[in-house]
């Protein structure tokens, strides 16, 4: 299998605001992203960290064309994102595999799904070896290690040749010796085909050993504090001084974001005050001056977020069945 330069292709997210309903107030809406603007260039690996809630796995829904934005742009090349496709490739943290196939079919469930099995169908075995499961390739998921697992997930969306590889935590369910073989599984993949990848990880230590690029996200509402470039050539040492220094640069900034996330938690709600701009709101109301009933409502529509967020996966692996036209089995 020859790889060209890259595979991938640029991404932009322009403005991207994102907005969910509260189920108590019709007039209350919770903000889940504010204002993101994100430029990730061809062949690139970047990461995105932040707590739970900030918006991570809604910004990796919104590319992969799962759910639209309120307001703001997101571009693959020059086409703009208004539905799933093929070219975005999508890894949950559940490999999601289909477990009445066995390891080469589910590789191929893609090209089924897409109508080119006839023509593709040499490149499963090419994708078997690529990911060093070729004496595996009539086992069944059952029969497989979670590293091995998640392995097939990759193939399988890397087999429809993706211009930008969505990963959402997925390798967040592993055992860490397991988790850095992975990593650097990930790492070779990539370096082989240069498809442009997104991984949303809560591990910092992943971030910084695999990225190019890591953008670190605050919440309350999701926005981009800051982006970090990783100059250490690979492999890298994860017990280097710069390694160390990204590391607890990465922890300060989360620290910091944490407080100010506490910090607005006590502003009024309606829609959230908080318009994407990147200002700290010198002239928002004092805590101490907060309504209470406001404050009330406003976290009660945040936790309903956070449970949306935990059952993400679940629900867009059954949306993208629905999008692949395969059975559910």
């Amino acid at each position: 299998m020859s790889a060209s330069a890259s595979e991938g292709s640029s991404l932009r997210v322009l403005g991207v605001v994102k907005e969910f309903p509260s189920p108590d107030n019709a007039n209350v809406r919770t903000m889940a992203l504010a204002g993101v603007t994100l430029s990730v260039a061809a062949g690139e690996l970047v990461s995105i960290v932040g707590p739970s809630g900030c918006g991570k796995s809604t910004l990796l829904r919104l590319i992969a064309g799962l759910d639209s934005p309120n307001s703001g742009e997101l571009w693959i090349g020059d086409v703009p994102i208004i539905a799933p496709s093929a070219e975005r490739g999508l890894v949950f943290q559940d490999p999601n595999l289909f477990p009445w196939l066995t390891v080469r079919r589910n590789i191929q469930a893609g090209l089924v799904a897409r109508g080119v099995l006839q023509e593709k169908r040499h490149e499963v075995d090419e994708f078997l070896r690529l990911v060093g499961l070729d004496a595996f390739a009539n086992a069944f998921p059952h029969h497989l290690s979670g590293g091995m697992s998640q392995r097939v997930a990759l193939a399988r969306a890397l087999i429809n040749h993706p211009k930008v590889l969505l990963l959402d935590e997925p390798l967040g369910a592993l055992d860490a010796f397991t988790r850095m073989r992975m990593q650097d599984e990930v790492l070779r993949l990539w370096q082989a085909r240069r498809t442009t990848m997104l991984l949303v990880t809560h591990d910092i230590d992943e971030a910084i050993y695999m990225s190019d690029r890591i953008v670190i996200m605050t919440p309350s509402p999701g926005r981009i504090e800051r982006t970090i470039s990783v100059a250490q050539d690979r492999p890298r040492q994860r017990s280097s001084p710069e390694f160390l220094r990204l590391r607890g640069e990465i922890l300060e900034l989360l620290h910091f974001a944490g407080n100010a996330t506490r910090d607005r938690s006590s502003v009024s709600p309606g829609v959230s005050p908080d318009a994407g701009d990147g200002s700290s709101g010198d002239d928002r109301k004092p805590p101490e001056q907060a309504d209470p009933a406001a404050v009330k409502q406003n976290t009660q529509s945040g936790a309903v977020h956070s449970l949306r967020e935990a059952l993400s996966s679940r629900k867009n692996s059954t949306s993208l069945l629905r999008h692949s036209g395969l059975p559910p089995g």
